[in-house]
């Protein structure tokens, strides 16, 4: 990874702030409360021609009562280690802390191996800027402290002009784009970092028993299966009565974004507790959105009495939930154990691939016209509709457009029998159809 930059720093300095205000963004979640980023998070900046990537990180700590703190610290060493310049982050307006004095220990040992910028942050006024000095006891950067204010901006181009003069090269100008994005969504607690960090080989987010441990949405480039896809970790979807705190009010809507941008959902539900109303939720939000879907039954292993038919009973109960819905595949998994997790990621390319699938219009009338003829549209108010010709629209997902004389007549069964026809000719296991009517 080519110009990388870690935001770095204690808790509540501003580190989230700098981060949003370099990739351009409100991408990670702010509040005045400490310990708010706990995983690492990455975006992309660019300044004057050089194209960089940014990382933020939770606030580092020693000795406190957060049970995380063992877990932030680990992300951000890997940030430390990662980065091609290293932004110190302080709070100009509290003075030096203790933690600062504790976290210059922490990057003594990177001095002269790679640029460490000491960043002043909430420097608002000019005494604020002038008192940054006392800094300079803390050993850090090469001789200079930049005082700015990540809130409105005041100082962040002397830091950017300083931070780019260490890139040799331009860098790749949004690497991410065009990239099939797969997004991990379920309720809190079914497993969802466990199975991103397995799939990686790599903690890149922190797990824990508490539900509510991811906040941000953790997105990571990933190939697998000669694909090349974004793999992106959400915060625990929760019904809006249960949000009961602006952190977490936030990390629902980036989860709800993070769905809203993504070609496919891996929709992750607890096998020992069943499909439940929000996973139904989930997952008719994802077809309202024209995602593609694919289900993962975590867990599994913790499912007692197996028999022949269990799989077969669960996966009817999730269908008979998800009614009308019906096209998801379901994959019974195990995260702990390993069980079908690359048969997970596997059916999730293969919807990618079928999201995208065009179908030729001579092969669509061939087909579907001999459908249409074996059972046509039932008459309506004395009207007889005669469908004529089918093709494909030209859309990011499969819609088809059927040609007929009177297209107001044709009636909702109708139509899901099309649909029902064109899923048994044609591979679209995991992605909503749209079929729609025109006047021949």
């Amino acid at each position: 990874m080519s110009n990388t930059i870690a935001i770095v720093g204690r808790p509540n300095v501003g580190k989230s702030t700098l981060f949003n205000r370099l990739v351009g963004q409100r991408k990670a979640i702010m509040d005045n409360e400490s310990g708010v980023t706990r995983d690492r998070h990455y975006g992309h900046g660019d300044w004057i021609g050089k194209n960089f990537v940014v990382i933020d990180t939770g606030g580092y700590v020693h000795g406190s009562d957060d049970i995380f703190e063992g877990e932030i610290r680990k992300q951000v060493k890997l940030a430390i280690d990662e980065a091609d310049v290293v932004l110190f982050m302080v709070d100009a307006d509290a003075g030096v802390h203790g933690l600062d004095e504790e976290f210059a220990q922490v990057l003594r040992p990177y001095l002269g191996k790679k640029p460490i910028l000491l960043v002043a942050n909430k420097a608002d006024t000019n005494a604020r800027a002038h008192a940054s000095g006392e800094f300079y006891a803390l050993g850090m950067g090469d001789g200079e402290i930049f005082a700015i204010s990540s809130a409105n901006g005041h100082g962040t181009g002397e830091l950017l002009d300083e931070v780019v003069r260490h890139f040799p090269e331009a860098g790749e100008e949004e690497p991410d784009s065009g990239v099939p994005k797969i997004a991990v969504v379920g309720r809190p607690n079914v497993g969802k970092s466990s199975f991103v960090n397995l799939l990686l080989g790599t903690d890149r987010s922190i797990v824990t028993d508490i539900a509510g441990t991811t906040r941000d949405a953790i997105s990571t480039r990933y190939n697998v299966f000669g694909h090349d896809f974004i793999l992106v970790d959400t915060a625990g979807l929760r019904r809006k009565a249960k949000v009961s705190e602006d952190i977490e009010f936030y990390a629902n809507m980036r989860s709800l974004r993070a769905l809203e941008e993504c070609d496919v959902c891996v929709v992750l539900i607890d096998a020992t507790r069943g499909i439940e109303s929000q996973d139904v939720n989930i997952i008719g939000l994802a077809d309202k959105n024209r995602k593609g879907v694919v289900i993962l039954v975590n867990k599994w292993d913790l499912v007692e009495n197996k028999e022949t038919n269990t799989t077969k009973e669960f996966e009817e109960k999730i269908y008979s939930k998800l009614a009308p819905i019906a096209y998801p595949p379901i994959v019974f998994i195990s995260v702990l154990t390993k069980q079908r997790v690359h048969k997970a990621i596997e059916t999730a390319v293969e919807v990618f691939e079928n999201k995208r699938r065009k179908i030729p219009t001579s092969q669509l009338n061939d087909v579907m016209l001999k459908e249409i003829e074996r059972y046509p549209p039932p008459a309506l108010k004395g009207k007889l509709v005669r469908i004529k010709y089918v093709t494909q629209l030209p859309t990011h997902n499969p819609v088809f457009a059927f040609f007929c004389n009177l297209p107001q007549y044709v009636q909702d069964s109708y139509a899901r029998y099309l649909e029902n026809r064109m899923r048994e000719h044609f591979d679209f296991k995991g992605v909503p159809i749209g079929i729609v009517f025109r006047k021949k």
